[in-house]
């Protein structure tokens, strides 16, 4: 069978009389053909209109907040189905550990984008970001900086490595920006990635041409692209220089960002010699990612950086961790924990980078290059020659400055260790990797972690600190979290993904917007000092999300601050901090005229001059942000206060939302006193009792 594509809705695929020679595809451990691909025949401009139309139209009509709520649904509908999709990972070659990598990490990202798009982005089409920038002297004219969705499609190219989780780490801060994914995974892995696209599109969640799968290649593709569009890529340097360069990347407007190859390095510390906790997580450290999906990871250690004196100690260290913990065969057979390479082209890629090394002045300090004798599908020993087998391969270099160990990625189970003699020695050889993913410090010395790490970030989208402290819980050197950038300088290919709703934004546009208060509050939901107001008869707490508008407000009566009242907050809380207490050193700050109130004080009158106590929809006060105290209040002094309903924010899976007011106290003479945010939670209707009450 030719793997399908899902285009435009509908599983397609190529006509017998269209397929020339399809590519083939097969089991990396047994050598069985798994499918065939082709996309012979295949209307991408089609594709891509569709995207830009149906897709756009679809998840324009959700707010950020629905979208994140369908990424949950999309996570859990994986979860139920994930056995299938592990049952296909095995063929990968993938062992039972690198499919949880692979499938429950990418499930983790919808999970994760889900929950950071409801709690960080507002329940709206549109992002503020940052603050207001007051552009007159009268507040008739502000600025604000707010994000868009582009109106393209999100066009993801990936490798082979993590068929699921690599596709699914874009798919989902675009998504939840309101952009439609076209996903081309690696053909050698596809068949993966189809089937977690084909789960989707059953479970009927998926807005229609939000998500879009191209089994196999796409010569044209950037023929088609255009300004709104956006490019994820994932490979090597070479394609994505290529890619690069096209014209309507160059001077089309497409985004391009990508993520390559990287010879990533893990420096071990000068203090953390054999024996100490740091020298034993760092060599567990280095099996894993040697190991790990067979050393197919872009984030693996390639480079092992460490003190000339340990190198001995480090290889006898990995020597004995690897024939411990190592058992190489087929990842269907209990007790295999590392499995073949994604395929024999992949294999023989890997042994040709391999002789590339050696041929340089590298030595084989662990392993061969040889077939190695592995446990097969029937469960016995032997060599393979259908399977894509390779056994771990450390190398050293006596020259730490050769540059082919600091170019050349044999990307499989393989790194090279090279010696250090300062620290000075260490940044140099962790600059000459020309940009990294990360790189990890081993170290428990916090002089030694500060420096590598202050001279060293310029060249790591990532730098991991592992010591006694983090070793247990830290999740590794080479694993990305969706809630951090992903992505490197220079040779690692300058761009970034995750990052939390930083990959979100990476699919809109920032744009500056300048005008009144009125018209930016109705741009971007939130209200804008300056805007209208309406104060009624009732009180706004009385008020549920239905009746609630941005721009309801209270203004309060006044109340006068007394000396009297300052020495009882004093003596009540035990804050008795000279400026509320001894009139002589208050006067002497240059910040007070005398004694003065605490601010405390005043934000705690002025919610008693606001606040309505009677049960009702305002269900909690959860919070105060952005607190400023800027004038003082003195003695016979008096206070209001101004609250006015800044932005509400319903939960979409909840019977509240959040209501962010804003508060201003100012004084008798109208000065600003203090200024905050409050947050209330409030719901969403008002109960039929709690209407009779009211009424």
């Amino acid at each position: 069978m030719i793997l399908p594509s899902y285009i435009q809705g509908e599983w397609w695929s190529p006509s017998p009389d269209e397929t020339n020679a399809p590519a083939e595809v097969h089991d990396a451990s047994t050598g069985e053909l798994v499918a065939q691909v082709s996309t012979a025949g295949l209307d991408l401009a089609s594709a891509l209109e569709y995207a830009r139309t149906l897709g756009q139209k679809s998840l324009g009509a959700l707010t950020f907040h629905q979208r994140g709520v369908l990424l949950k649904q999309f996570a859990l509908a994986l979860t139920e189905r994930k056995d299938e999709l592990y049952a296909l990972s095995a063929r990968t070659g993938a062992t039972k550990a690198d499919s949880w990598v692979d499938i429950d990490g990418g499930i983790g990202v919808l999970f994760s984008y889900s929950g950071k798009g409801r709690r960080e982005m507002p329940n709206a089409k549109v992002f503020v970001d940052g603050p207001v920038e007051p552009l007159s002297k009268d507040g008739s004219f502000l600025g604000r900086h707010i994000y868009t969705r582009l109106p393209g499609v999100a066009v993801q190219i990936n490798a082979f490595n993590f068929p699921v989780w690599g596709a699914l780490e874009k798919f989902a801060p675009a998504f939840l920006a309101g952009m439609p994914t076209l996903v081309k995974p690696a053909t050698p892995t596809g068949y993966l990635a189809e089937a977690f696209v084909r789960i989707l599109t059953e479970s009927g969640l998926l807005p229609e041409g939000s998500l879009q799968l191209v089994s196999g290649s796409v010569p044209d593709l950037f023929d088609h692209l255009r300004l709104g569009d956006v490019v994820g890529f994932t490979g090597s340097d070479s394609t994505a220089e290529t890619l690069r360069s096209h014209p309507n990347v160059q001077t089309g407007g497409v985004r391009f960002t990508s993520e390559t190859d990287s010879i990533n390095a893990s420096v071990l510390g000068p203090d953390a010699t054999p024996g100490t906790p740091e020298f034993d997580a760092y060599v567990r450290q280095l099996v894993t990612e040697m190991t790990s999906k067979a050393g197919q990871k872009c984030t693996a250690i390639r480079r092992a950086i460490v003190p000339t004196a340990s190198i001995d100690p480090l290889i006898d260290a990995v020597r004995t961790r690897i024939a411990d913990r190592v058992v190489v065969g087929d990842p269907r057979v209990e007790g295999v924990t590392m499995g073949p390479l994604a395929s024999l082209a992949q294999r023989d890629e890997v042994l040709r980078q391999v002789a590339r090394l050696l041929a340089a002045g590298g030595e084989i300090a662990i392993g061969s290059t040889e077939p190695p004798a592995v446990m097969l599908a029937d469960g016995t020993t032997g060599i393979s020659t259908e399977g894509a087998f390779l056994a771990p391969l450390l190398l050293r270099f006596a020259d730490k400055t050769d540059a082919a160990v600091h170019e050349i990625e044999a990307f499989g189970p393989v790194s090279s260790v090279i010696g250090y003699d300062t620290i000075d020695d260490a940044v140099d050889l962790v600059a000459r990797g020309g940009g990294s993913l990360v790189t990890s410090i081993a170290t428990h010395d916090p002089e030694v972690a500060v420096e590598l790490t202050s001279r060293i970030s310029a060249f790591n989208g990532r730098v991991l600190l592992l010591d006694r402290d983090d070793a247990r819980s830290s999740t590794g050197h080479g694993s990305p979290l969706p809630n951090l950038v992903h992505g490197g300088p220079g040779r690692a290919g300058g761009g970034e993904e995750l990052g939390g709703i930083r990959g979100v934004l990476h699919h809109m546009q920032r744009t500056a917007v300048q005008g009144s208060p009125e018209m930016l509050t109705a741009l971007t939901g939130v209200w804008h000092a300056g805007a209208a107001v309406r104060s009624g008869d009732q009180h706004p707490f009385r008020k549920s999300l239905a009746e609630l508008h941005v721009g309801d407000q209270i203004a309060s009566a006044s109340r006068r601050v007394t000396l009297a009242d300052i020495e009882t907050f004093a003596q009540f809380t035990g804050d008795t901090f000279y400026a509320h207490m001894d009139e002589e050193a208050a006067a002497a700050n240059p910040f007070f005229p005398g004694r003065v109130a605490h601010g405390y004080l005043l934000v705690s009158w002025a919610a008693g001059l606001f606040v309505d106590p009677d049960p009702g929809p305002v269900l909690a006060n959860y919070g105060l942000e952005n607190l400023r105290f800027v004038t003082p209040v003195s003695p016979d002094d008096e206070i209001r206060v101004e609250l006015t309903a800044k932005q509400i924010t319903p939960r979409e899976t909840d019977e509240y939302g959040e209501v962010r007011w804003d508060a201003v106290i100012r004084n008798q003479n109208d000065d600003i006193v203090a200024t905050y945010d409050v947050l209330t939670l409030v719901q969403k209707q008002l109960t039929n009792v709690e209407g009779d009450r009211n009424d």
